[in-house]
């Protein structure tokens, strides 16, 4: 439901990195000054555009608000779209400022920002930054002479934290569509038994307006949600997917194809394959795996018909004797009527179940999988004119910090009467951004826990937003276990999930 971030690292292509420092000195107006301070800045790039993700540590005394400065080697290199800080920039000359929620940093504290850019030419890594004027080093010391901070004339900034409208991700375009050629994941010999989730429960379907395992008890799955895996790859691979199991105690992992943005128009097959080895690394865990048909922009999914019948006649013929696969045919619908996304729903369905007969299937909702709330209507629309399809449930999206009271109503009022999965959620802002709002995720978590609803959280990631789950350049050091290595929501989320799982077996 997000008006949501740029997003994050594109993993096919090429990477680089730098790790500078800061030494303390004058700040800029209305700042205090910072007296050291480290910054690492890593791209992942394809011809024409890059992603950059920028870890800050403040290393010297506390500061209330920073700007954070650099300069990029090449004219042709620009900021197209942000997160976490407000962008501005002039020639070569970028500057980020910080936002009320992480402009104060303690001695010690770390935040993360990022951007999309495009580049020409070529793509070298900044040299050198700034805090609050001051030249990094990466070390305290002495003051010294500040950088003057240039006037710039704003180029991008990110999207406001809507109050109503949920989820919907700001598109990025970059000057060329990248070659997907996935990095191959190793094939994992599997592992799942009697006591996994999968072993337990065994092949789902739905019976009146619950999940239900092979026992006719109705289940609760709960889980994590990739980040676009066009982007964020290099995070799923043995360790991270073990820690999902052994140290999270997931049962469920969601794979986020999208559509658009670099994903599966750009290369069908490749996602295609992409999808199906994270389903296999999934099951040989014993966990069970959500296929999500990520559309988003434009949120008409009949925009992409011919794409979801394809991709899904190819997903559904070769998972079709696996018993732990869920099929969801369209993200986030935006911009469009109900009656448009069950014509979607009752096109694409039969595609799968020519293939894989009994799946359970997900369909989106309208407003951004909000049953209709964020676009001022409610259940009854669904409740009234349901999808002429059977085992098939209907998808809720929501994100703690600006969805309560009135979804969380509407919600228990469609989970009497439609069978409702909450494919994805988040603990921070409908942007997928800012601080975690403890209280109304735990009252969500509550809710769902309390009517056997499953879900997955947005995300299983080390992008630089609120709402993943690892610190900025995790995935990057191959550790994935432990609290260390958590953000906030992270923390929250998984001591959530790690709780005992109530599985009936007879």
């Amino acid at each position: 439901m997000r008006p949501r971030r740029a997003r994050g690292l594109l993993t096919i292509g090429a990477a680089a990195g730098l790790v500078a420092g800061a030494l303390a000195a004058m700040p800029a107006a209305g700042a205090m000054a910072a007296t050291g301070c480290a910054v690492t800045y890593t791209t992942n790039s394809w011809q024409g555009g890059f992603t950059a993700n920028i870890s800050i540590k403040n290393l010297g005394d506390p500061i209330k608000g920073w700007t954070l400065g650099f300069t990029f080697p090449n004219s042709g290199q620009k900021v197209v779209q942000g997160w976490s800080a407000t962008y501005s920039q002039t020639g070569s000359a970028v500057t980020a400022k910080s936002l009320d929620y992480n402009g104060s940093l303690g001695t010690g504290a770390s935040t993360g920002i990022g951007f999309n850019g495009s580049w020409s030419g070529s793509n070298p890594v900044p040299t050198s930054f700034t805090l609050n004027g001051v030249t990094c080093t990466g070390s305290t010391g002495p003051t010294a002479t500040p950088t003057a901070t240039p006037t710039v004339k704003p180029t991008a900034t990110p999207t406001a934290t809507p109050t109503v409208t949920p989820t919907a991700t700001p598109t990025v375009t970059p000057t060329a569509t990248p070659t997907v050629t996935p990095t191959a994941t190793p094939t994992v010999t599997p592992t799942s038994g009697a006591g996994t989730p999968l072993g337990i429960n065994g092949k789902l379907h739905v019976c009146g307006v619950n999940l239900c395992n092979q026992y006719n008890r109705p289940i609760q799955l709960r889980g994590m949600s990739t980040h676009g895996i066009q982007w964020f790859s290099r995070c799923y691979n043995d360790s991270s997917l073990n820690a999902l199991v052994n140290d999270w105690k997931a049962d469920l992992f969601r794979i986020s194809m999208y559509v658009q943005e670099q994903g599966y128009e750009t290369n069908p097959s490749g996602f295609t394959d992409m999808v199906n080895r994270y389903v296999d690394m999934a099951e040989s865990r014993g966990l069970y795996s959500i296929i999500d048909f990520h559309t988003l922009t434009p949120g008409d999914p009949n925009y992409n018909l011919a794409r979801a019948k394809t991709f899904f006649a190819s997903v559904a013929a070769r998972n079709a004797a696996k018993k732990g696969v869920i099929y969801e045919i369209a993200n986030e619908p935006n911009g469009v009527s109900w009656a448009s996304i069950k014509s979607y729903a009752e096109q694409v369905i039969p595609v799968i179940r020519a293939a894989d007969p009994d799946a359970v299937i997900i369909v989106g909702t309208r407003g951004w999988s909000s049953l209709g709330v964020s676009d001022g209507s409610n259940e009854s629309e669904i409740v009234n004119n349901p999808v002429k399809a059977t085992n098939i449930m209907y998808a809720f999206h929501f994100y703690a910090a600006s969805h309560k009271d009135n979804y969380r109503s509407t919600l228990s009022r469609a989970a009497a009467k439609l069978p409702m999965f909450v494919s994805e959620f988040g603990t921070v802002s409908a942007s997928g951004d800012g601080a975690v709002d403890v209280a109304s995720t735990n009252a969500w978590l509550d809710l769902l826990d309390g009517l056997k609803i499953g879900y997955a959280n947005w995300t299983y990631s080390d992008a630089g937003e609120g709402s993943a789950a690892f610190k900025p350049g995790t995935c990057s050091g191959g550790t994935y276990t432990g609290t260390g290595v958590l953000t906030q929501s992270g923390a929250l989320i998984r001591d959530r999930i790690r709780t005992a799982d109530d599985f009936p077996t007879s």
